[in-house]
């Protein structure tokens, strides 16, 4: 309906990518990031579910409905454990859990994947977007069905349900007609409209009157009276949910747009003027805004996201003027108590006052300050303050000294204001103390909500979470980016003060347990994972195992031998990585040199060398400690060694006797260097021979030049890389003989042609460039379909993607040494590599327009190439496509259906007109019918090159269904009385009873315990019902020799593969609904007694193997009621129950007649006991089994025999007949490929549109 309305945009999406040489980790491995500064989670975007997170978060945000779903505990809902039992209510505790999470997990963003899969969404569902309103509707529903039989039944009508009366007054008996609807949300208009409170003026105030030619017939009055019609809200919710219709339709320009036109909403808004009873205090009537969805985009794409007041206080909120504000003010508080802290005054007395006696010796007081502070008063203060005891006599009104200078105490005043008790008996903190405060993020927060009033507003989107005004809101009043829904609650709505800034408060224990063990197991991995991020892997390059050759590095030994892979910290030092070598290495002798490295294609090339150590300046002989080393001292990552990273292990000087020179100056390049090669069969003229050389990047061109061309050669450079194309390539002019090899250009994989003087009239001498190539000329073979000679042949003629197919074909004509009349009565035919023929290419078309590959085949047939006005097809005569011949006819494209099939008929000698035509549909088989016969084949898109089918019989009326019904009773297996021959010979004519066929069908050889017979067709509306198809079936000649009581009597199969399949069910049930299409074949079952089977009913064919032999009783039919579950454990109860056996003593197995296979239905679920139940049991209706109605089952009774074999003797003849045609086919493939060995023409795959899917979900059956 709605189409792409609400396809997702992520242009918004930035694509992060690993920096170079960093580890790319898998995020089933990396622990997710932990939340923000905002302390609030957002929700994963599973790539079309922004809606649904806008939607969640509302959700979660409204403490009222999350705690009402909280109350609900494991004995009413479950547990998620037990998802596989019956009344386990998935989509609710899925949903406490969501919300536990949201609440106390610490992880940037929590997953929705196991709520959509409660849903029923799979990976599709969750790509493609949908409306959120339309959401907010199916979810509250599928809520209240999941919630039913519990104390939470009524948990969506107790907070959102409201009632609105519309009423109609009669104006002249005043007569009120009222009639009262419900609602959950309120959809208000936006068109024409400035905002909410003028809609609901529209809607609840203002009346619509009926008079003059639309008068209103009374009741009461029993005529046309004058009337006024009005709505009321009678009943308000706690919650009300507003709905904006923002998209429209434009019936002027057929087409969608969305309404960005300015519409206004208050935070606060009145009811009382829109209410039927308007009597109650002011509060009653009194709603706040607390949430907002918003839709950014238009009428073909967008993105949700919501804007959500935090009621609870339980965010940190701080934007981020404010945040700079608050930190700047930290700093300076810190600076503060950094400074108090660190003068030597409140350090004294601190000392003193924790000092039992009152007076220590001046020496001690020394030593515990240098004990406390860890450094001493002559390095930390002498300087500043002088001695520490001429210090303590200036300060004397604080400090007491003894008469001989040598004991110090704190005079008693000083005490006890520090340390004393006040009139109440609550001690005092010292200014240290009192000073010293710990910010933490809480106390933070705590600030920030305490320095404004009210909660607070924040931007979720998707896992983005963002501090916002509450003046913000108004920015989406108008735009592309605009409020789509509204969230009110009632301002009487007043929240506790224990739940304020408390996560935990109302969240069962068994969710406070499960998310405090997934905390500690988060805490757990991201220490792990930061442990990883900190190595690196190295690959250190030994140099005694390498050669120099060729201008670069290679290994003399094997990479094992010659390379050493480490893994180590980079945090730390280049000494510890070059201790790390010296204990690997033992068998080294001198020094170390670390030198990066990097594998080019012409081999290892060294660049920087890490050993180089350097001190800085020591001006402060002092502070030897504080001295700084860039070298061996500095971490490996602090030197940006990547991961990954290669380094060369050498002496610094040579390797293997020579000298290297490293550096980005001394670079080896590898170039490809071509010379022309003379005529070459292949099919091309001239072409290119490549070897490769290996140059320094710091190499002059003329070195080059000497090194590779002979004495009055020349050089060519390729401007476009390896492109061999004739304008780009350049020759090296004489000025450019002294530039290096790099700075013309030259990298890794550029090529240089060599051109040698006899070569050189390809260039022109004025511009420099290569005029021409024959490589870009090549051929097509022609192949003479004519047969005027007296065997086919064929020719390759050269030609261009430019050149002209009438042309081709003159040339094909001389060469094949044809007449010249064949010119005017001739057309080129491309061959497939079956060797069929294809449509003719126009002869004003260029070999590029026809779209052929150079070396095609085409053939020279008879005939003229059709015009552009008309049509070249294929048709073929009967069903019997593959079999059947195809012929050929051009027509008008004006021509109509029913001239078209006259010149197929007149052409295939076909009499009569009982025939109609058909597509060929995608698995080449007789399609949809050209029912219109007046239609032109253009107005019905026939194109060129199309195969048609003639089919007998004329089509039904429009809205008939022809249907083919057939005779069908299954067959029983032969008894064990019969001889081996019997049953070969019997298998043999129920084979040929099949292959009698309405339309002489050649059917493949499938299994033969069926009887089908072909009984007649019926022509029947497609709103009959399949008790009248099966009433018209017995009035058929074949069904009257039958003593069929009623249609009860009969049951229906859809013909599959000339073998039952689908079974009809439910007689009252109309054709169409059924969606037989037009090729559908209808078999009738008789019965022995009235059919009645149910919606959760399956019917199998069930038969007991005889005890000693490899064959069955007769099947029997077995019913079995798969509501509650199709499991094999579920099965093997029905069927030993109806055998009358032990559940251990059977064996079961279903029978694949199409492969002549048995497949075991497993019966593990009986040794798993107390385990069973835990582990989900697959349904038998999924892969392997696809369980479904018609079904062979096979029992083995284990108490009479041991074998678990299955197969009969049928079985094996049956796979040894299937063995020898698929030979004969792979066969006659093989014979075929030889036969017409031509090149293959590439296929062109085309994107089907995905069908749109309207959105639900599935919620089970609960009492």
């Amino acid at each position: 309906m709605f189409g792409d309305l609400f396809e997702e945009d992520f242009s918004f999406v930035s694509n992060n990518q690993c920096g170079k040489g960093k580890k790319s980790k898998s995020k089933d491995t990396e622990p997710p990031a932990p939340r923000e500064f905002t302390k609030l989670s957002g929700i994963k975007n599973q790539g079309g579910t922004c809606y649904l997170n806008s939607l969640l978060q509302t959700l979660h945000f409204t403490p009222e409905f999350r705690e009402a779903l909280f109350s609900l505990g494991p004995e009413e809902l479950g547990f998620l454990e037990d998802i596989n039992k019956p009344n386990v209510r998935i989509i609710p505790l899925q949903l406490q859990r969501l919300f536990a999470q949201l609440l106390l997990l610490d992880q940037q963003a929590a997953s929705t994947t196991d709520l959509t899969e409660s849903f029923g969404w799979n990976s599709n569902e969750e790509m493609r977007q949908h409306d959120v309103q339309e959401l907010n509707r199916i979810l509250f529903s599928a809520l209240e069905t999941s919630l039913v039989g519990t104390s939470g039944h009524d948990l969506i009508n107790r907070l959102y349900h409201g009632t609105v009366v519309n009423q109609i007054v009669c104006k002249e008996c005043k007569n009120v007609s009222e009639r009262q609807e419900d609602f959950l949300d309120l959809t208000v208009a936006v068109k024409d409209v400035s905002g909410l409170e003028e809609a609901l003026w529209n809607m609840y105030v203002e009346e619509e009157y009926f008079e003059n030619d639309n008068l209103y017939r009374c009741g009461a009055c029993n005529k046309l009276v004058e009337a006024a019609k009005s709505a009321k809200l009678r009943k308000l919710p706690p919650f009300l949910t507003v709905s904006l219709l923002r998209f429209n339709f434009d019936f002027e320009k057929c087409e969608r747009y969305k309404e960005t036109s300015c519409y206004t909403f208050p935070i606060r808004i009145n009811l009382r003027p829109f209410c039927e009873q308007s009597q109650l205090d002011d509060l009653e009537y009194m709603y706040e805004l607390f949430s907002v969805i918003i839709h950014k985009g238009g009428c073909y794409g967008g993105h949700y996201h919501v804007y959500i007041k935090d009621v609870d206080a339980l965010g940190n909120w701080q934007l981020k003027e404010e945040s700079k504000l608050m930190t700047e003010e930290k700093v300076q508080k810190d600076t503060e108590n950094i400074k108090e802290m660190e003068n030597p005054l409140t350090i004294l007395k601190g000392i003193l006052s924790e000092e039992e006696s009152k007076q220590i010796p001046v020496d001690q007081l020394g030593q515990k300050l240098l004990e406390k502070k860890g450094m001493s008063w002559n390095k930390k203060y002498r300087k500043q303050y002088g001695p520490i005891r001429k210090y303590l006599q200036t300060h004397s009104q604080i400090f007491r000294l003894s008469p001989d200078d040598n004991k110090v105490s704190l005079k008693e005043m000083y005490h006890k204001l520090q340390f004393g008790s006040d009139s109440q008996g609550q001690g005092l903190q010292s200014p240290s103390q009192n000073n010293d405060i710990q910010w933490t993020s809480e106390s933070l927060c705590t600030v920030l909500k305490d320095s404004a009033s009210g909660s607070h507003w924040f931007d979720l989107n998707d896992s983005k979470v963002q501090p916002i005004k509450e003046k913000d809101i108004e920015k989406q009043f108008q735009g592309k980016e605009s409020a789509y829904m509204l969230f009110y609650r009632k301002s009487q709505l007043k929240r506790p003060s224990e739940a304020q800034a408390n996560p935990r408060y109302r969240v069962p224990g068994h969710l406070l347990n499960e998310m405090d063990a997934a905390n500690v197991e988060l805490r757990k991995r991201r220490m792990d994972c930061d442990s990883a991020d900190n190595n690196i892997d190295l690959h250190l390059h030994l140099g005694s195992h390498y050669k120099l050759s060729n201008g670069a590095l290679h290994p003399s030994l094997s990479r094992k031998e010659s390379v050493l892979d480490l893994t180590i910290d980079k945090r730390k030092t280049l000494g510890d990585l070059r201790q790390l070598i010296f204990q690997l290495l033992e068998f080294w002798e001198g020094d170390v040199i670390l030198t990066t490295a990097k594998s080019l294609p012409a081999g290892l090339h060294l660049y920087q060398t890490l050993d180089v150590c350097q001190l800085t300046l020591v001006t402060d002989w002092e502070n030897l400690d504080d001295l700084i080393f860039t070298g061996d001292e500095m971490t490996l990552g602090g030197i940006g060694l990547p991961d990954g990273a290669d380094v060369f292990v050498w002496n610094g000087k040579e390797v293997g006797g020579m000298e290297v020179l490293p550096g980005l100056d001394h670079e080896p390049l590898l170039l490809n260097v071509l010379r022309l090669a003379g005529y070459n069969e292949g099919g091309k003229g001239q072409h290119f021979i490549e070897s490769q050389h290996v140059v320094p990047c710091s190499a002059e061109l003329s070195t080059l030049w000497k090194a590779l061309a002979s004495p009055g050669g020349i050089i060519l450079m390729n401007s476009s890389g390896s492109d061999k194309e004739v304008e780009n390539w350049k020759v090296v002019p004489e000025e450019d003989m002294k530039k290096t090899v790099r700075s013309v250009g030259l990298t890794d994989g550029s090529s240089i042609l060599v051109l040698d003087s006899h070569d050189q009239s390809l260039v022109n001498v004025a511009s420099g460039n290569l005029t021409a190539f024959m490589h870009d000329i090549s051929w097509l073979q022609v192949k003479n379909f004519c047969r005027l000679e007296a065997e086919e042949k064929q020719v390759k003629i050269t030609a261009t993607v430019e050149t002209v197919m009438s042309d081709i074909k003159i040339k094909a004509i001389q060469e094949l040494q044809l007449g010249e009349e064949l010119v005017n009565d001739s057309c080129l035919r491309p061959i497939k590599r079956n060797g069929k023929l294809l449509s003719p290419v126009p002869e004003d078309y260029t070999v590029k327009e026809a779209e052929l590959k150079m070396g095609s085949l085409l053939g020279l047939c008879h005939g003229k190439a059709p015009t552009s006005t008309q049509l070249f097809l294929y048709f073929i005569v009967g069903s019997d496509l593959q079999g059947g011949p195809e012929m050929e006819i051009v027509v008008e494209e004006t021509a109509s259906v029913i001239e078209c099939l006259n010149l197929m008929l007149e052409k295939s000698g076909l009499p009569g007109d009982n025939w109609h035509l058909r597509r060929i549909n995608w698995c080449y088989e007789a399609g949809e019918a050209l029912s219109e016969e007046g239609a032109r084949l253009k107005e019905l898109n026939v194109c060129s090159g199309d195969t048609l089918v003639i089919t007998e019989g004329k089509l039904p009326p429009k809205g008939f269904l022809k249907v083919p019904i057939w005779w069908y009773k299954p067959l029983m297996h032969f008894g064990h009385q019969e001889s081996m021959q019997d049953q070969v010979n019997c298998m043999t004519w129920m084979m040929g009873a099949l292959q009698v066929s309405p339309e002489g069908d050649s059917p493949a050889y499938v299994q033969s315990d069926i009887g089908l017979c072909y009984a007649g067709d019926v022509e029947i509306s497609g709103e009959a019902f399949l008790e009248d198809l099966k009433i018209q079936a017995m009035t058929l000649p074949f069904f009257q020799e039958l003593s069929v009581p009623s249609p009860e009597f009969l049951r229906a199969w859809i013909l599959e593969s000339r073998r039952p399949g689908k079974l009809l069910r439910n007689n009252q049930q109309q054709l169409n609904e059924y969606k037989l299409g037009g090729r559908v074949e209808i078999c009738i079952e008789p019965l022995q007694k009235e059919d009645n089977l149910g919606p959760s009913d399956l019917l199998l064919r069930v038969q007991m193997g005889i005890p000693g032999e490899r064959d069955y009783y007769h099947s029997v039919d077995l019913v079995w009621d798969i509501s509650k579950e199709c499991t094999a454990w579920a099965l093997r109860h029905r069927l030993a129950a109806h055998y009358s056996l032990p559940v251990e003593k059977i064996e079961i197995a279903k029978y694949f007649p199409e492969k002549f296979e048995w497949m075991t239905i497993s019966s593990w679920t009986q040794q798993m006991s107390k385990r069973k139940r835990k582990k989900k049991q697959e349904s038998l209706q999924s892969a392997p089994f696809h369980l479904k109605d018609g079904d062979i089952i096979g029992v083995k009774n284990l108490l009479l025999e041991d074998g678990k074999d299955f197969s009969t003797v049928r079985d094996d003849i049956g796979k040894e007949t299937q063995r020898q045609l698929a030979m004969e086919k792979k066969k006659s493939r093989q014979a075929q490929r030889l036969q017409n060995n031509v090149f293959s023409v590439g296929k062109v795959t085309t994107k089907h549109r995905k069908p749109e899917v309207a959105l639900s979900i599935n919620v089970g059956i609960f009492r």
